[in-house]
């Protein structure tokens, strides 16, 4: 009897601690959360009660705003390997010229590129080059510093893609056919307040739970922004400035298992970088950061190219992020690293020069800058949602407003200012024409445009 007494005395007391811990559990769980959401809101202005609400409905999982996303290794096999250990990158090379690009190449006055060290050689396809044909183009005819410091990584990097969404979907749909399979984990931030500080509907967040984009949801961070900065509806750029801000340093708050040197690439949403780039800074050490991408800029669709390229500052390794840039990519966006406290020191540490180099040049585009790339809607919706900062702000003119005029602007390639600018019809045949398999909508635009 004692020892059952004994007994239900030491399971009464194991079950009270369980509870306790459990208690202890749930109020550190919210707590944590609570001191996460201080660290990032700091100084800005709360939640508007007012505003669309975001409580998760029943049919949606509950946890779609908080939960983290696990980083896992690469495990892709990139390169085949020759009998002797040398590596090839499969996509730049193939294991003997075949017939058709021996008779190319030797109509050009040579056999074929051979590449290596020591014997050892990997047949180059067009528009790869070095020793294992793992140098694209864009990385071949840019300003980088020193193609000599270049070396494979006996593992791929894996990288994050951190981009805002208002409503460019369909450019978001091609970002993701352009670069899942390199991109580990596309960062998407998307707010109920347009960048005006309007409300408005979550269309990414409905569009998910819509089972689009099903195929890259496995490699999706979906961050929320549940309220608008002080100071942004007076200067738009406030406004602009911290969706990146809160971007940035949420995606990387949420995400387990970041290296030093992963990559940390930002975009807007109308900025689609080439897979290739991107591929290049995966596989191989020796790059110098900050790293710049130019792009082929275009108008209301890619039918529309405008003259040059459009150089935008995008990526960094993760440690230059946080030791120089304090994990907001605003700052890498503006290209001042020189003028960062601890510059110097960080690159004493780290024994690495900081220098801005760009993939691609004016020659050799890198990507592409599709600017105002939307149907007609579309086009009225970004008017009247722009933030109040990019003057004039076209949205506050009641005629610029009006869908019969938005489509005559698409038609010609004008400006809503009343010029009509020379702008060539791209051709759709070109390698760089647009990102691969484009959603239907950007290319009925397209059609629509080039049928005029």
């Amino acid at each position: 009897m004692r020892r059952r007494s004994l007994l239900l005395l030491c399971a009464s007391g194991l079950g009270l601690l369980s509870l306790l811990q459990l208690h202890q559990a749930l109020r550190a769980l919210v707590s944590g959360r609570q001191h996460r959401r201080e660290i990032f809101l700091s100084g800005v202005t709360p939640p508007n009660h007012g505003a669309p609400s975001m409580v998760p409905t029943s049919a949606e999982p509950v946890d779609l705003y908080l939960r983290s996303f696990h980083l896992s290794d690469d495990m892709n096999e990139y390169y085949y390997v020759t009998p002797s250990g040398f590596r090839c990158l499969k996509e730049g090379s193939q294991r003997q010229p075949s017939s058709s690009l021996q008779s190319t190449l030797t109509s050009r006055g040579r056999i074929y590129e051979l590449a290596g060290v020591k014997g050892e050689h990997c047949f180059c396809r067009p528009g790869w080059h070095g020793p294992h044909c793992s140098i694209p183009t864009v990385a071949q005819h840019s300003n980088l510093p020193s193609r000599g410091d270049l070396r494979l990584r006996t593992s791929p990097r894996r990288v994050l893609n951190v981009v805002n969404v208002n409503h460019e979907l369909d450019l978001l749909e091609a970002r993701f056919n352009e670069l899942r399979g390199t991109v580990d984990v596309f960062v998407v931030c998307e707010s109920n307040y347009t960048a005006y500080g309007e409300p408005r509907t979550l269309l990414f967040h409905r569009a998910l739970h819509n089972g689009s984009f099903a195929a890259t949801q496995g490699h999706l961070l979906y961050v929320f922004l549940d309220h608008f900065p002080a100071g942004g509806r007076q200067n738009g750029w406030v406004a602009d400035d911290y969706l990146r801000t809160y971007a940035s340093q949420q995606g990387l708050a949420r995400i387990w298992g970041l290296r030093p040197d992963d990559l940390f690439v930002i975009n807007d949403a109308d900025e689609l970088p080439l897979r290739e780039g991107i591929l290049f800074l995966k596989l191989h050490d020796g790059w110098p950061e900050p790293v710049g991408i130019h792009l082929r800029p275009s108008i209301y669709g890619f039918f529309w190219r405008q003259p040059g390229s459009l150089q935008v500052l995008t990526a960094s390794t993760v440690r230059t992020l946080t030791e120089i840039y304090n994990s907001d990519g605003i700052l890498l966006r503006r290209r001042h690293y020189y003028d960062m406290p601890g510059f110097r020191d960080y690159e004493r540490r780290s024994q690495k020069r900081l220098a801005e180099w760009a993939l691609g040049s004016s020659l050799h585009l890198a990507g592409w800058h599709c600017s105002w790339c939307f149907s007609p809607e579309g086009i009225l919706h970004k008017l009247i949602s722009a933030q109040n900062g990019d003057f004039p702000r076209w949205g506050d003119y009641p005629e610029k407003r009006d869908l019969v005029y938005i489509r005559e602007l698409v038609r010609t390639g004008g400006w809503f200012d009343g010029t009509l600018r020379d702008l060539p019809m791209a051709n759709p045949s070109e390698r760089l024409y647009a990102p691969r398999n484009i959603p239907y909508p950007l290319q009925s635009w397209t059609n629509q445009a080039s049928h005029h």
